[in-house]
């Protein structure tokens, strides 16, 4: 059975501590007991290692050994409409579980003009929430959770060598390329303007296209990372 991952604020000196939310969590959610096996990890290395003590004020783990250095995967970039914040947040743990690199709210022309100005609130939240799904999906750290940025800027400053806009009237994803950095973009509910499909194009995207049927922006975002990791996976990257 494999054991339990655990991300640590510092390890040093043989020794790793988890503080703050996390060892609350730890200590009051997650229930782990003092001589618990687990996994460390400083979000850089992976240490297999010893439940010293935990409260919720501080866990401290006696670290046993460095793990083997895990491979290096292609890097997926996944940029997602803003839409109502519980999809959001399921999108931003499945994408997590996935092993997305990063995930960005994007501002689009059509996106809800009231949930733009509280996303940015709800930051943290999401970060939390890609930590948690991070150390349940064992991976060696959290995708970086980038700030809501507007679409002109995304795809103008896009240096991904595989650039895919999600569009239905796209080629089939599965026939599209990616890259050894490959970047996602899933519009709102009510799809791209004229201007940011062309913006877009001009930019070296390439239009993907799920299917004939008409999926939320969430599921499109999850179905099209799923398919893009699993193909990285079977053709071993690039």
């Amino acid at each position: 059975m494999a054991l339990r991952r655990v991300f640590v604020d510092v390890i040093e000196g043989g020794a790793a501590v988890a503080r703050g939310a996390q060892a609350h969590h730890l200590a009051r959610v997650a229930r782990l007991q003092a001589g618990e096996q687990v996994e460390v990890s400083d979000q850089v290395t992976a240490y297999r290692a010893l439940t010293e003590s935990c409260t919720p004020a501080e866990v401290r783990f006696r670290i046993e050994g460095a793990l083997p250095a895990e491979p290096e995967f292609p890097r997926l970039s996944v940029v997602l409409a803003i839409v109502k914040f519980a999809r959001f947040e399921w999108a931003v743990e499945k994408l997590t579980e996935l092993g997305v690199h990063s995930i960005t709210p994007l501002i689009a022309a059509r996106s809800d003009t009231k949930l733009v100005q509280s996303a940015e609130k709800r930051a943290e939240r999401w970060r939390r929430i890609a930590l948690e799904a991070a150390q349940q999906s064992r991976r060696l750290a959290a995708p970086t959770l980038a700030v809501p940025t507007a679409f002109a800027d995304i795809v103008q400053d896009c240096g991904s060598d595989a650039k895919l806009l999600a569009e239905p009237a796209g080629a089939p994803v599965a026939s599209v390329r990616c890259g050894h950095e490959t970047t996602v973009l899933v519009g709102p509910e009510g799809g791209w303007t004229q201007q940011e499909s062309q913006l877009a194009y001009e930019s070296g995207f390439e239009a993907a296209s799920l299917g004939r049927n008409v999926l939320r922006a969430e599921t499109a975002a999850v179905a099209l990372a799923a398919i893009c990791a699993g193909r990285c996976a079977a053709e071993g990257g690039p």
